[in-house]
């Protein structure tokens, strides 16, 4: 692939995730207002039956787009939250994607998958995905996405706070198709999306 995520990017990732670890915000961050919301690029990716599956099949939910790497390690320490996120919120709409950008595709993918016991879908990623996405510059790079396929929040760029995550989802969750960033939290439908290294 022409791109590839080496492990330095790892390790810059994780002095990241110590600084995260180790601090608790003052405050949540804020819902872009719907005006300024762009569309999330769509695309169709593959998942480890071989059936496509697009971004756009999603439409409706919430969507967390979560691109990561079997090797990246604050990747790893996120994947328990979004089985967590799946369990918890699946009854209610929540729908957690992973998309693997591993250079060693579904070798790699398949194994760690049933050992972090993974229990949502996952998909294989690609150069031309990450792209759509600015280039993915680090792991885990994260985009919240409302019920009208629109990027709702700033991304996450590597690894964030769990209770950010859960804001995020239960604002989303709560609000109305057209009154995300207006309405009180409430229940409703969410989806997230987690993308694994390039292969």
């Amino acid at each position: 692939m022409a791109r590839r995520y080496s492990k330095f990017t790892a390790v810059v990732i994780l002095a990241m995730l110590f600084t995260a670890c180790s601090s608790t915000p003052s405050s949540h961050r804020i819902a872009r207002n719907e005006k300024d919301r762009k569309p999330a690029p769509d695309f169709t990716l593959t998942d480890a039956n071989g059936k496509r599956v697009s971004l756009s099949d999603f439409r409706g939910k919430v969507v967390l787009l979560n691109f990561w790497a079997t090797w990246c390690g604050p990747c790893a320490i996120e994947i328990p939250w979004f089985v967590q996120f799946e369990q918890q919120f699946r009854s209610k709409g929540l729908e957690i994607i992973g998309v693997s950008l591993d250079d060693d595709g579904w070798k790699a993918i398949k194994p760690f998958a049933e050992q972090h016991h993974i229990n949502y879908p996952i998909l294989l990623g690609n150069d031309s995905v990450a792209q759509l996405y600015g280039g993915l510059d680090a792991l885990p790079t994260t985009f919240m996405i409302d019920r009208e396929g629109r990027i709702a929040y700033p991304p996450h760029v590597g690894l964030a706070d769990k209770n950010e995550y859960l804001h995020e989802i239960e604002t989303l969750l709560g609000s109305g198709s057209a009154n995300a960033s207006r309405s009180p939290v409430r229940p409703g439908a969410a989806v997230i999306f987690t993308i694994t290294g390039i292969s």
